[in-house]
């Protein structure tokens, strides 16, 4: 028995996933060390079923060149212009993005950008907010919690699975109390929709999923979009990927993964965190609420400490 467990865990040491660099519509991992815009001009119009990244915020970090905001602007405008090319008719843009910061002064990097889609004849369908508790804290002004996605799709036809994603409700067991349906339950069984305020810890030091990468993607973030955007065997792709948070949540979901990334430590992190997944290996943080209802009261739960660590609230 103890011989045949071993077998099995070498065998699957083995069993790497296959990662292409060249892109072609088959492959189902395909991942590219260079700039993005070299590996957009490889890719066929109409493609790519959903997009999803989190550019750099042209504040300085150490796989960014700080520009001017003119210039910054100008060049996500060209990338932005290479993935509406490359997007299905039926498919979605996410762009995850937080402030540029001058000066002390915070200027949104999403209102910005807003216009290069819509210049491109995008439809923005949310502009949802991320909420996350952990980050640095300020001195002059409110220290900041949240950032941005921008969902955009390229016509009206488009996929959004909503029972793929819905949350627990609040209170399961609630029941109208008057009118035709008295006694029957009054919300939906498979869960509410998640709203477009997602409370979804963010990845610092302690987080089970960190890397060397500063402002690294939670995979329960990403995989919200993936499994509402897309289908089973659909293309998900980041042009600015990483350490690979989209590639891993794209495999973990049975889609195809896509992705560019300049600095070559993040891609090699990348295409190791994407075989882990393809193994079933990677420690990830599932999609779970940070609250959940217990009778009259609510359960805030810290991700990073022991479950029976938690604090009771009055509803």
């Amino acid at each position: 028995m103890i011989k045949a467990k071993k077998q099995l865990d070498l065998l699957s040491a083995n069993n790497d996933l296959e990662i292409k660099s060249k892109f072609l519509i088959k492959n189902q991992v395909t991942l590219y060390n260079g700039d993005c815009l070299d590996f957009l001009k490889t890719m066929p119009d109409k493609s790519i079923q959903l997009i999803i990244t989190s550019p750099p915020y042209n504040v300085g970090k150490q796989y960014e060149k700080k520009m001017k905001l003119e210039q910054y602007l100008a060049q996500q405008k060209r990338i932005i212009d290479e993935c509406v090319r490359v997007l299905k008719d039926e498919g979605s843009i996410c762009w995850e993005v937080g402030n540029y910061v001058d000066n002390g002064e915070i200027i949104p990097l999403d209102i910005l950008l807003y216009e290069a889609f819509r210049q491109n004849n995008l439809q923005l369908r949310n502009r949802i907010i991320w909420h996350f508790r952990h980050g640095l804290h300020c001195s002059k002004r409110f220290s900041g919690r949240y950032e941005v996605i921008l969902w955009f799709t390229k016509t009206d036809n488009y996929i959004f699975n909503l029972d793929a994603v819905r949350v627990p409700q609040k209170y399961p067991g609630k029941k109208y109390f008057k009118g035709s349906k008295i006694g029957e339950f009054s919300c939906n069984p498979n869960g509410k929709n998640p709203s477009d305020v997602w409370d979804i810890p963010n990845v610092k030091s302690n987080h089970i999923e960190k890397t060397v990468h500063p402002c690294q993607f939670p995979i329960a973030l990403v995989q919200r979009l993936i499994l509402a955007l897309s289908n089973d065997s659909d293309i998900v792709f980041d042009p600015f990927l990483g350490v690979g948070s989209t590639a891993v949540a794209a495999i973990m979901s049975n889609r195809k993964a896509a992705g560019s990334e300049l600095l070559k430590e993040y891609y090699d992190i990348a295409c190791e965190r994407v075989n882990l997944a393809h193994k079933g290996l990677l420690k990830v943080r599932p999609d779970t609420p940070v609250y959940e209802p217990i009778g009259n009261l609510s359960i805030t739960k810290n991700p990073f400490l022991p479950n029976d660590e938690v604090i009771y609230e009055n509803c």
